[in-house]
């Protein structure tokens, strides 16, 4: 009698999994879709990312580090096409989109490098701890997430590792620019962009953790 307990809880617990599972890629998508609209809000100075993008820089200062540092907040668009093809795709593969995906992952990570070297330079005009910050966030995630995806490749599979590298390359960029800009001045208005990057900050260090510690091997996180 006791042995029938396991295999009428069992169903239970593997449909709580699933719906658990599946509120969290819910989330996870209104997240990136907030990081699509973000794109276009102003991050400071009444500057947005496609501003930046664009050379619509206040004073007419746009230069190629405004260029780099906003081209990788429209990762969030390739990341919001992972998320849409993951609910309807049960078994997502090595397909060419994953091969496209990874070289801008690898252009968007040289970008962020790139953003870096007049900190690294000690030529940005901040103070020693956001130069501190800039480089420990933007080159210390990009390459703690590559060396992790390297020596464990076997553990993850194409699916995760795009998301995971993704992931990895917008946060570099994103936490660079919170601390570079946050002290900037203006309203509230003008800096909305700034505010929501903040907030969707934090789940997205959420899943890039349980993606690079906690994930089953080779599972597909969709």
């Amino acid at each position: 009698m006791g042995s029938n307990i396991p295999s009428t809880a069992e169903p239970a617990v593997r449909l709580n999994e699933g719906l658990l599972g599946r509120m969290v890629r819910i989330a996870m998508l209104l997240v990136w879709l907030s990081a699509g609209l973000a794109v276009f809000l102003p991050f400071a100075f009444d500057t947005s990312p496609w501003n930046a993008v664009t050379l619509h820089v206040p004073g007419n200062q746009g230069n190629w580090w405004h260029v780099l540092v906003g081209a990788p907040f429209f990762l969030a668009y390739p990341m919001i096409w992972l998320r849409l093809r993951g609910f309807y795709s049960p078994h997502p593969g090595n397909g060419p989109g994953l091969r496209l995906l990874a070289g801008i992952i690898v252009l968007s990570a040289l970008s962020t490098l790139a953003v870096q070297t007049p900190f690294l330079l000690h030529l940005a005009g901040t103070s020693e701890w956001q130069r501190l910050a800039v480089l420990s966030l933007g080159s210390g995630t990009l390459i703690a997430t590559a060396l992790i995806l390297f020596f464990h490749r076997r553990r993850f599979s194409a699916w995760n590792a795009s998301v995971a590298a993704l992931n990895a390359a917008y946060l570099a960029n994103a936490a660079l620019c919170l601390v570079v800009y946050s002290g900037a001045a203006g309203s509230l208005a003008s800096r909305s962009g700034w505010f929501v990057t903040m907030g969707i900050l934090w789940p997205m260090i959420l899943e890039l953790g349980w993606l690079l510690f906690l994930s089953p091997r080779n599972a597909y996180l969709r």
